[in-house]
């Protein structure tokens, strides 16, 4: 039987697997950040007691959890709220790798914030971010470069009430992950992705900020990245220099 102790009901239905509901419950608990990023949830023995199910029925819902990277498992120490500082996972949402070597060989992308500024949201920013137009959003635009070149332009869109504060100053001044960022002082994170690709050329302020010409072929992703149960938290467009780096991906 599945203790909902605050007194609400499982968020799924009531065929779906136990194992399933527990996944649910565990999934809530770390959307109100009952355990932050970073933080060691209970064990099996004691999520078992408190959901009144078996230590199997909880150890296959925290294995999920892991597949999904929302948990990490660590021999001997116990099981972990994944964080974006961790240093394994720091560019898990940075697929551009150097033709020769590995992202992590290059050394972290040097950052440089444009602008970052309140708006009302655009109706296609609105509706990817389940916002009503003309909603608060915070609009971030920032130049990527490896070794002084630049390599990526980024236009990201946040929801203004989720992020209310942040600030270039904040931006600017953050030597980290903008992921981990986002989990330490607003409590939002990232925790998968969707993502389209296309070929663009630049257009005149593209190519001034990536010190290109205009014209200059490139890669378009955009990306709505989410938080638990799958509440869209960010919609981000990047515009990558290929010349000497490639999109990198895995399927499975």
């Amino acid at each position: 039987m599945v203790d909902t102790a605050a007194g609400q009901g499982p968020t799924t239905p009531a065929f779906s697997p136990l194992y399933q509901q527990i996944k649910t419950l565990i999934l809530r608990s770390l959307q109100a950040g009952e355990w932050k990023p970073g933080d060691m949830i209970p064990s099996e023995f004691d999520l078992a007691a408190r959901f009144r199910v078996s230590q199997g029925t909880v150890r296959k819902a925290v294995d999920e959890l892991a597949t999904d990277n929302l948990l990490v498992r660590r021999q001997g120490k116990g099981t972990f709220v994944a964080t974006h500082a961790a240093q394994h996972i720091q560019y898990r949402f940075l697929r551009l790798l150097p033709d020769s070597g590995t992202l992590e060989g290059q050394g972290p992308a040097e950052r440089r914030i444009v602008e970052c500024r309140r708006l009302r949201a655009p109706a296609d920013v609105a509706r990817q971010l389940g916002l009503r137009t003309g909603d608060a959003v915070l609009q971030v635009r920032r130049v990527l470069a490896f070794g002084g070149t630049p390599a990526i332009l980024e236009d990201l869109w946040l929801p203004g009430t989720a992020f209310k504060g942040l600030t270039l100053e904040t931006l600017a001044e953050d030597k980290g992950p903008m992921y981990a960022l986002f989990e330490t002082q607003f409590g939002v994170r990232m925790v998968r992705a969707t993502e389209k690709l296309k070929a663009v050329i630049a257009d005149a302020p593209t190519a001034e900020l990536l010190a290109i010409k205009q014209g200059h072929p490139l890669l378009s992703v955009e990306r709505l990245a989410y938080t638990y149960n799958d509440v869209p938290m960010e919609l981000r467009r990047g515009l990558y220099l290929t010349e000497l780096r490639h999109y990198h991906n895995e399927l499975s």
